[in-house]
């Protein structure tokens, strides 16, 4: 009898464990197709910028510094690379940093292309305007969904005993994806003519 009680709870335990360790492998690859969400939908950004610039050019030929910051700012981000099955801290913070240059430039450009009148008017700026500010609502979202599941994972790490199990298997927290304080993101862009 006493022989079936702990066989009994032993498998309960094992049950216990398996549950914690199958909720640490469901966080961790959320946190990885969060990541591949924002990685898409930054290169629908990155795909936007090179015909919005083209189409602004047309209009504001005085405006190269503008451009030229853009241009730098989307060769700066497509040159960052996030391996989503071992990402790093260093990795994210990158990212961040790529991100908040080129949305600042970006925001430039926008601010340039308001001054005219003309422009604005073009179905085709009107056209690129709408899908470069649905691709900036889906990178948002694309973020919110993944720092939710990284602070998903990190409560489940940090809560006890799931904590035992985490740490005994080797999963690690990973890094928000944030803006980096002070970032030109946060700032009004100032166009001055």
């Amino acid at each position: 009898m006493i022989t079936w009680i702990i066989l009994g709870v032993l498998a309960l335990l094992l049950g216990y464990v398996i549950a914690i360790y199958n909720g640490f492998v469901r966080l961790t690859q959320r946190a990885k197709e969060a990541w591949a969400d924002i990685d898409v939908q930054l290169k629908r950004r990155y795909d936007l910028i090179p015909n919005l610039i083209e189409t602004v050019k047309g209009y504001a030929a005085h405006e190269k510094e503008t451009f030229d910051a853009v241009t730098s700012a989307r060769a700066e981000a497509t040159q960052v690379h996030v391996d989503p099955s071992n990402i790093t801290p260093e990795q994210i913070t990158a990212m961040a940093g790529a991100e908040s240059s080129l949305t600042g430039a970006l925001g430039k450009l926008l601010a340039v292309a308001e001054a005219y009148p003309d422009l604005k008017a073009s179905q085709n700026f009107s056209e690129l305007q709408t899908e470069l500010s649905d691709t900036e609502n889906k990178i948002q979202a694309a973020r919110r969904f993944y720092n939710t599941n990284v602070r998903d994972l990190a409560i489940k790490l940090q809560s006890f005993p799931s904590n035992l199990i985490g740490r005994t298997f080797g999963f690690t927290e990973r890094e928000y994806f944030e803006l980096e304080d002070g970032s030109e993101e946060r700032e009004n862009v100032k166009v001055d003519f």
